[in-house]
């Protein structure tokens, strides 16, 4: 087992990774001081259920813990409004109160909404993450829990830190091969902005990756949540650094949100996202090597690297400037400066996202 830190003062929190984990889950609550007295709520989806949610429970309650669980449908369409109130009248039903956990077992999108449920019910439980996917590698760590409006994704949500994470890798290996394309696209994201070395190594074991090989799939979500550690640590609440976490993003939630968050899974609109601010760094004067490697190393990943035409221009920006990263007019974006570094750009021009948006859809996807 590895162990990272998220390193906030009294709401420090530690990262497990390991294979096996899900049988130190009983040993680790206790270690972390979740109460028995009080029920927990597990939450995890209909493509999780089956194979972990049975195993996680038996071994909680020969812990001596009292346990509901609610499964969800999977995928983006999950995290409503209307789920947060079923899922609050789950909570009620059951009897949590302040001293009772929130469990998170699965990908991002369960993370996200029980961390929201986690965080409003009774004005904020304590949670746990278990993710189950290796795009959750990014979004168990840091505390951003949300659910989507139709215009907007995680539109509504707060910044409510897990008591742990709890990462068993060995769950990844039930994972199909498009989410595990889409979640190495987050892993690829953490080395584009801080690591040119790790972007080179990534590239060079891309098939051991796709693979799963439990090696090399250890090495790089452990490189993957030590740099998303150290940049929560930093700036907890996204004041300066940890913007640059959402490279790929401002395009990237647009398309899902255009989509209807069914078409495109959140890696691969964050993919193309990737292409996109790279064509903005060489309109910014920056090497035109930027766009070659990244649409390089994303496409030896399988991953989309351009917009479905059949998506509108229009309802693309309409999406954009609904982001909370639109402001006072303008596109805030985070650009490469190099591979393995960015900045954070306030002043895009809105017509070069257009531009950029409709050159995207207008090529063709590569093979």
């Amino acid at each position: 087992m590895k162990e990272l830190t998220v390193d906030l003062g009294q709401r420090s929190y530690p990262i497990y990774i390991g294979e096996g984990l899900l049988e130190r889950a009983g040993e680790l609550f206790e270690k972390h001081d979740i109460r028995k007295a009080s029920p927990l709520l597990i939450v995890t989806d209909d493509q999780v259920a089956p194979h972990y949610l049975g195993k996680l429970t038996g071994i909680l309650e020969a812990g001596g813990y009292r346990v509901v669980s609610r499964v969800v449908p999977s995928g983006e369409t999950s995290k409503s409004l209307a789920m947060l109130d079923e899922l609050v009248g789950v909570a009620l039903e059951a009897g949590l109160d302040r001293s009772s956990t929130v469990v998170a077992l699965g990908g991002g999108v369960v993370g996200d909404l029980a961390g929201f449920v986690a965080a409003s019910y009774m004005r904020g439980v304590r949670f746990v993450q278990i993710p189950t996917t290796i795009l959750a590698h990014d979004s168990s760590v840091g505390g951003k829990v949300a659910v989507n409006h139709r215009l907007a994704k995680n539109i509504i949500g707060a910044f409510h830190q897990p008591v742990m994470v709890l990462y068993d890798t060995a769950t990844l290996q039930t994972l199909p091969e498009r989410e595990v394309k889409a979640g190495l696209s987050e892993v690829i994201k953490e080395g584009l902005i801080n690591d040119r070395l790790f972007v080179d190594w990534l590239e060079a074991n891309a098939d051991a990756l796709l693979g799963l090989d439990p090696e090399a799939l250890a090495y790089a979500l452990y490189k993957g949540c030590s740099v998303k550690a150290e940049v929560v640590s930093e700036d907890e609440q996204e004041n300066g650094r940890r913007a640059t976490l959402n490279l790929g993003h401002t395009i990237g939630h647009a398309l899902e949100a255009v989509s209807g968050y069914n078409e495109l899974v959140h890696g691969e609109a964050i993919s193309i996202g990737m292409i996109g601010s790279a064509r903005l760094a060489v309109r910014l004067g920056r090497p035109r090597e930027i766009e070659e490697t990244t649409e390089r190393v994303l496409r030896r990943f399988g991953l989309p690297v351009r917009i479905p035409s059949h998506l509108g221009t229009d309802a693309i920006m309409s999406a954009l400037m609904h982001d909370k990263k639109f402001k006072e007019g303008r596109a805030v974006f985070i650009v490469p400066t190099a591979i393995g570094a960015v900045e954070i750009n306030k002043e895009i021009p809105v017509e070069w996202v257009r531009e950029i948006v409709e050159e995207l859809k207008r090529e063709e996807q590569p093979t």
